[in-house]
Formats: structure tokens, C-alpha cells, sequence
């Protein structure tokens, strides 16, 4: 897990600094970002980056400091920021709450330091407090599409315009405070591509701990309580966020394999193939090669022996899912083999297919599993024809009617089936339910965004 926003230079660690540097990474931490806000603060902030392999800085001028601003502080940037330890221009925004600064001198030197953002290439760090219009004004208009918003306290709407100009929000202690209703919605329902985590030490420290002075080793009570508000766990999070840190701030090592097999909650999924009938609109893998922080483009299809190496002891997960990239019924023979392996070793198996396998076959493969498979979940994601060849673009024409009759025909060999939509511009989900209903199967409906 990485702190990506703290403050480890200010007066409150002078003290204990050491030590809490120590505590940090002996809690597991891979890194940590210090953020300058002030000008002393900046020259805190790189001089411990020096100092320490894991720890990166960040340099800028608070709002707070705006009125500060000059070019010799420019200049100062600058020269900082030929360091590959400096990795964001931050923290830069700003607050109506206090008014240190006045407001027209704040805004105008959120802009120049966008601006300079936009000149060296680095990411921003963005602190915004009772500045929503202003904050998104400036933003949009300096044309800077790389950053964060930190310590977010804005509302879902806030942070969907944040998010449609490429920035990431950051939730930090807060969040874990009783009255924080709206920030935690926002934390349930930021896409995982989209999500940090951070402390703003020595400020907010998180519940059981509010009160104290933060440190970056209390991270791991905040993720834990955004893990149980998005329903995944702790080393899910962990695992998301750290990703994202690192793509964003060109920190550490980035995954460039993709994964055969990976752990989402306490099911494993098992990627077969990157190969699809289908270019659904709303595919993630046009977006990129991360699922929840795992790195999904296969180099190479694997064998039925690298499968099994890979899962390992199923009985150590509550199933086995057959999954992926791609389709992985395009593959019917390996998933036969690898699923009767499962089940010889007495884990539970299921396929999440977009139904087109009989299409592609020619023939009725679901007889083949009976037996080896206990569940299965079939993407029927529209309610009719039109919608579905809008959305999912089949190889095949008149496959939305065989997606029908793959469920119908499902339920004679498989002991659990359900059909999944995602909640896509134009579907019907009444008509959806509809369909399963008639079908006799669940239906599980999937938010726009939301995967694995």
C-alpha cells in the first residue's frame, strides 16, 4: 500500500520523525508521498525524498500560501523537479473555508501553477474546500488531465465531473467518521481505476484513532473501512490502490505480465483467453489491462498444467471462476478439463460466458458440463435484439435470442444460472427482469463501471 498524500516534513514529527518513518514502512507500507504546501514545507518535502528510497515529494503552494507565490518560488520548483523523487506539482487548489489568501489571488495562482503543471508533464495534487465551481472552472480550463483530487469532500457530482477529466479522487480518514454519509457513497462508488487512498498526515487520523496525529501507518484503518463499503477486502484495495498510485505518479513497478489467475474477494478467477465474440461497448478491456489492480493482457493463452499450477489448492477459495479477459467458452475443451479438476479436489466451479458458445460450436456444449460445473452466469445485457447488437456488437447476427436459449437450455445441466445486464444507456432493466423471470433464472444487474 502507498500513502500518496502526507505531510512527514511538518513540525508535528519533528520530535519522532524517524520513528514514524520506521513504524510506516514496518506496517507494510511500500511508499510514501510527502506533500510541500508551503515554501519551507517543499524544501522539507525533497530533502526527505533524498533522504529515503520509498519516500517521493511533491512541491506547490497551498492556498492557504498563495500570497506567497512568486517567481523566485517558481524558479524554485523548477530546479526541484529535475529530480525523478519529485513527482507531482501539490498541493495546489483552492480554500473558501478560511480565506487565508484571498480569493482572486488563490485563484490566480492555481492557475499558474496548473499551468506550470501542464509545461514539466507532472500529475497535480488538488486540495479544493467550499470551491467546487471554482476548483472545476479552473481546472477544465487549464487543460491539465493528470492528477488528483485529495482528501476528497466533495459530492458524487464533484467527483463524476473530477473523474470525465481524467483525475483521481483520494479518500482519506474521514471517511470513516459517523456523520461522513455523502463522502462515503462517493467511496463506495468511484471506479476502482479511479480510486486512491491517503492519511494528510498528521491531520484526520481515522477512526479508532480520531483525535490523535495521524501517520501513515494508520492507512490501513481507512482501507479497511472503504474495503467493507465497496464489499471486497482489504488486500483488494490494497492491491487497487497501489496500482493506481503507481501509474499515476510513475512510481515503483507496474505489473507488464498479465495474470492466467487472480484473486478478486476470496474467489479466484481464472483468464483463459483475451479472444471475444463480442466488443461490447462498455468492455473494460478497451479501456485498459487492469481488473482491480491485476494486469489481465495475456501474452499467451495457458495450458490446461498452467491453470492448474496456478489455482493451486481450490479448496482454499470459495470458488473457482472461469472468467477473464475474453470468452472463455471459446476454449470449451480446457475449461472441461481444468473444471473436473476442481471438482476431483472438491472446489466449487463457475463460468461467467456471454452465451455464445453453442454458436461458436455448432452444437449444444452445455451437456459437456454437467457434473463439473455448479454455476454459471450468462451476460444477456439488453432486453432486446436492437439494444444488444448496439451494445455488445456479436460476431454473430441473431445472437441475442441464442443468448436466450443458451439460458433456457443452461438450466437442464447447471445447477445454478443467472443472467447479468449492466445498467448501459438504453437498457430496460424491467424488461430484463422480464426475461429471467420467464426463464425461471436470478437476475444480477452489474452498475456501468463496476467489475469484478
Amino acid at each position: 500500500m502507498i500513502d500518496t498524500h502526507c505531510h512527514l516534513e511538518m513540525s508535528q514529527f519533528e520530535a519522532d520523525r524517524a520513528a514514524v518513518i520506521k513504524n510506516a514502512f514496518d506496517s507494510g507500507l511500500e511508499a510514501v508521498i510527502t506533500i510541500g504546501s508551503d515554501f519551507k514545507g517543499c524544501e522539507g518535502a525533497f530533502s526527505l525524498a533524498g533522504d529515503h528510497a520509498d519516500i517521493y515529494a511533491a512541491v506547490g503552494l497551498h492556498p492557504h500560501d498563495a500570497k506567497d507565490f512568486n517567481d523566485s518560488v517558481l524558479s524554485k520548483f523548477k530546479s526541484w523537479v529535475q529530480s525523478k523523487k519529485v513527482v507531482a506539482i501539490g498541493e495546489i487548489g483552492l480554500d473558501y473555508h478560511y480565506d487565508h489568501s484571498p480569493r482572486q489571488i488563490q485563484q490566480e495562482v492555481f492557475a499558474k501553477q496548473l499551468a506550470y503543471a501542464n509545461e514539466c508533464g507532472l500529475p497535480v495534487i488538488i486540495h479544493s474546500r467550499e470551491a467546487k465551481a471554482d476548483t472545476m472552472k479552473l481546472l477544465e480550463e487549464s487543460g491539465v488531465r493528470n492528477g488528483v483530487l485529495h482528501c476528497f469532500s466533495g459530492d458524487m457530482d464533484m467527483a463524476e465531473k473530477a473523474m470525465a477529466l481524467g483525475f483521481h479522487i483520494s479518500i482519506a480518514g474521514p471517511v470513516t467518521f459517523k456523520k461522513a454519509q455523502t463522502l462515503r457513497e462517493v467511496a463506495a462508488a468511484v471506479p476502482d481505476d479511479y480510486l486512491l487512498i491517503e492519511t494528510d498526515a498528521p491531520y484526520l487520523a481515522p477512526e479508532p484513532l480520531r483525535g490523535k496525529r495521524n501517520e501513515p501507518a494508520f492507512i490501513v484503518h481507512t482501507a479497511r473501512f472503504i474495503a467493507q463499503l465497496r464489499g471486497v477486502t482489504f488486500e483488494d484495495i490494497d492491491r487497487i490502490t497501489t496500482i493506481n498510485t503507481k501509474r499515476l505518479f510513475g512510481i515503483g513497478v507496474v505489473p507488464s505480465q498479465g495474470e492466467i489467475a487472480y484473486k478478486i474477494r476470496n474467489s479466484l478467477y481464472l483468464n483463459v483467453t483475451n479472444r471475444c465474440t463480442s466488443r461490447c461497448t462498455f468492455c473494460v478491456k478497451f479501456q485498459g489491462d487492469f481488473v482491480k489492480g491485476h494486469n489481465l493482457r495475456l501474452q499467451a493463452e495457458p495450458s490446461e498444467e498452467e491453470l492448474k499450477s496456478a489455482i493451486g489448492d481450490p479448496l482454499v477459495y470459495d470458488e473457482v471462476v472461469f472468467c477473464g479477459y475474453g470468452e472463455p467458452l471459446l476454449r470449451p475443451d480446457t475449461v472441461k478439463a481444468v473444471a473436473a479438476w476442481v471438482k476431483e479436489k472438491g472446489g466449487k466451479v463457475r463460468i461467467n460466458t456471454n452465451g455464445h458458445g453453442n454458436l461458436v460450436h455448432k452444437k449444444n456444449i452445455l451437456p459437456e458440463f454437467k457434473g463439473i460445473v455448479d454455476s454459471i452466469s450468462v451476460s444477456l445485457d439488453a432486453h432486446d435484439a436492437e439494444t444488444y447488437d448496439k451494445l455488445c456488437n456479436p460476431a454473430f447476427k441473431n445472437a441475442f435470442p441464442e443468448v436466450i436459449d443458451f439460458i433456457r437450455e443452461a438450466k437442464k445441466f447447471i445447477p445454478d444460472v443467472q443472467a447479468t445486464i449492466v445498467t448501459a444507456e438504453g437498457v430496460d432493466v424491467g424488461k430484463c427482469r422480464e426475461i429471467t423471470d420467464s426463464l425461471g433464472v436470478k437476475l444480477r444487474i452489474r452498475e456501468l463501471d463496476i467489475v469484478g
